[in-house]
């Protein structure tokens, strides 16, 4: 069963990635995300609420989105940990985590140069 999206909220996101193994493999291993292929060029992102839906997606391109774009927030119980993952599956720490109003916050790029940010409540 799929759970229905919700009206003006976050519903999917979709990276540009140029290698789509290598960042299949990167957030498997740094995130535990699972996957639906569709195709050479298209990888689904699998819920991690295990209902068979998906939140974004990885597109298969010669190069990532400009500067500019949104920054994607992912969230972590453990941040250190999660940092850990990042540097482990070969992503690079942008931003150390730093202190903000609603807890700790770090900026990170994949293997295809995207930035993203991870943040915990602790």
């Amino acid at each position: 069963m799929t759970s229905s999206p919700l009206h003006h909220s976050l519903d999917y996101v979709e990276l540009v990635v140029t290698d789509l193994e290598a960042s299949k493999r990167f957030f498997a291993e740094a995130f535990a995300w699972s996957f639906t292929d569709y195709g050479p060029g298209y990888a689904g992102i699998m819920s991690p609420r295990g209902d068979g839906s998906e939140v974004g997606g990885l597109l298969l391109a010669d190069e990532p989105r400009p500067a500019g774009g949104p920054l994607v927030l992912l969230y972590s119980d453990d941040l250190d940990a999660t940092m850990s993952g990042i540097i482990a599956a070969g992503g690079t720490i942008l931003q150390d985590p730093y202190a903000f109003p609603g807890g700790r916050r770090l900026h990170f790029s994949d293997p295809s140069g995207n930035e993203l940010g991870v943040w915990s409540a602790q």
